[in-house]
């Protein structure tokens, strides 16, 4: 077939595409509109997955990889969601931050985002209703966790509707040639998470940790400083890449949580995250835990954190798999409660693909 019938079978079929993606986002701003008389949250992390999954499937033996089918729809339902609503997603900023490409990966293109100083300006942007949902940092393969996001908490009553993992790529990049460079900025983890290659191969230069690694691009764009940053913050602030992929351990990770009013509906494929405090009695911390044990229940995590109301005293935050709403999870957290002086459920969320 010549090349310009080839071109014509395309164009005939982006007509169909074309007419039937409007069709689509009718029919969504459609069901938009009834969410919205019913009450509904515009976003449903239950209902993205289980379009996810479906598409992924229809697409079984095509010559699409899954994720680019992913990343399309991805774009799909974020048009479709800025049409329903004046999506606002708030994250912890400024723009071309790790957490801004993980709220992108989660909501698309479409919506508005809205950069925040702190992680507790993000929560209170929602808590206060500047924006629908959050998206913060909650801990990080090689550093560990994000303290700051665990404290927010304990003081709010917001949940966590859904998790993002973000393969982190840390690049080394200046306006200056790399000889010239006189010390090196960036986010205090993202230091650690290169820690030995810096150590290896920038010796002897001044390290200074900074509010973000976009902050350090900006700070990099007009002087003889270094930042480590994204390959998208690099692109923002017009700088050479001195060095890619620079982070210390291979496959490098950070989890995010998407905060807003309300957790999420079951999906069979779910975590839960919660936090309790223990009462002051001899083996109360090993009977609580037992109470997931004894109930099947597999927990993935667990952190500790200073209670604030008594010196060594503390919370613990635990993530483990099922949903608030399974029966199995419903009796552990009875069962919990009975040794705990505080017990809050964080949320149920599909559990993310690492």
């Amino acid at each position: 077939m010549s090349l310009d019938k080839l071109r014509k079978q395309i164009d005939h079929l982006d007509e169909k595409l074309i007419k039937l993606l409007n069709e689509r986002v009718d029919v969504a701003l459609e069901i938009g509109k009834t969410k919205k008389e019913q009450g509904g949250e515009i976003y449903v992390p239950a209902r993205e997955k289980a379009v996810f999954d479906r598409v992924s499937a229809l697409n079984e033996g095509g010559s699409l990889p899954s994720d680019a089918v992913r990343a399309i729809y991805r774009e799909i339902m974020s048009a479709a969601l800025a049409l329903e609503s004046e999506l606002k997603i708030a994250y912890l900023g400024p723009p071309a931050t790790f957490t801004h490409q993980a709220a992108r990966s989660k909501f698309g293109a479409s919506v508005e985002y809205h950069p925040s100083g702190t992680i507790a300006d993000v929560f209170a942007a929602v808590e206060n209703g500047n924006a629908d949902y959050g998206v913060v940092p909650i801990e990080n393969s090689t550093e560990g966790a994000v303290t700051h996001t665990f404290d927010q908490f304990t003081g709010t009553t917001l949940k966590i509707c859904a998790e993002i993992y973000l393969p982190i790529s840390l690049c080394l990049m200046a306006s200056v040639p790399r000889e010239k460079v006189t010390r090196i900025c960036s986010k205090q983890e993202a230091l650690g998470q290169c820690r030995r290659w810096l150590n290896a191969n920038m010796s002897g230069i001044e390290f200074d940790a900074v509010n973000s690694t976009t902050l350090a691009a900006e700070m990099a764009a007009d002087s003889d400083s270094a930042a480590v940053a994204s390959r998208f913050a690099a692109e923002l602030y017009d700088l050479d890449l001195l060095a890619e992929n620079i982070q210390d351990i291979r496959g490098n990770t950070t989890r995010f949580l998407v905060i807003g009013r309300t957790g999420s509906d079951p999906t069979g494929e779910d975590k839960t995250s919660i936090y309790f405090g223990i009462k002051d009695r001899v083996g109360a911390l090993h009977n609580a835990l037992d109470t997931l044990k004894n109930n099947g229940i597999n927990m993935s995590k667990i952190e500790s954190r200073p209670s604030g109301d008594k010196v060594w005293e503390y919370v613990f935050f635990i993530d483990f798999e099922g949903h608030a709403a399974d029966p199995h999870v419903q009796t552990a957290l009875k069962e919990l409660e009975e040794h705990c002086a505080v017990l809050s459920v964080l949320g149920s969320y599909p559990r993310a693909e690492v």
